[in-house]
């Protein structure tokens, strides 16, 4: 198989590189800045941006950034810290906060600055969780602005654990296609 005309933009800022595990994927329309780090088997899916260049983005293992999310930091604030086994749907927007592992961000939900979205939380598609919010264990918060809508339940884990399945599946299809010879 040939590879690909284009690869995925990987830029450095102020000499530093971005640091992409040999297993994850990035799409070759997606953008990667800077002081980030990402995980084995993550996918930065087509379309995103994720710009570590006034702070830093740690992104960890089998977590799935789909489709045209934004992912950026703050240069007087914190960096922006994603666990391990996390979900963040399309057109999500993430801003100096932090997700711990296991947390769903639904497609287009914006998490602003100084946010906590604690390990196993889920913010609802379309949800504007604002600054300095916390989303503890167990909650699925919705809305906008964001507020707790009930607590996460049987059927919310099934799905979380097969779409980051499927996702670390597909981000390993892709590689393989596009990437390996």
């Amino acid at each position: 198989m040939t590879r690909p005309l284009t690869q995925p933009t990987l830029l450095p800022y102020r000499g530093v590189l971005p640091t992409v595990h040999s297993s994850a994927f990035i799409a070759q329309t997606a953008t990667v800045i800077g002081d980030t780090q990402i995980g084995e088997d993550s996918g930065i899916w087509y379309g995103c941006v994720v710009r570590g260049d006034v702070n830093e983005i740690r992104i960890g293992k089998r977590t799935n950034i789909q489709d045209l999310t934004m992912i950026h930091c703050a240069e007087l604030g914190q960096g922006t810290y994603l666990g391990d086994d996390i979900t963040v749907g399309h057109s999500a927007v993430l801003h100096a906060c932090t997700v711990e592992d296991n947390a769903f961000i639904g497609i287009q939900a914006c998490v602003m600055d100084d946010c906590l979205i604690e390990k196993g939380a889920m913010v609802a598609a379309g949800a504007l969780v604002t600054p300095g919010k916390i989303v503890k264990a167990g909650e699925v918060w919705a809305g906008s602005p964001a507020k707790k809508l009930r607590d996460i339940n049987e059927k919310d884990l099934e799905f979380f654990e097969i779409n980051r399945q499927r996702y670390v599946r597909l981000a390993h299809e892709y590689r393989v296609e596009q990437y390996d010879d």
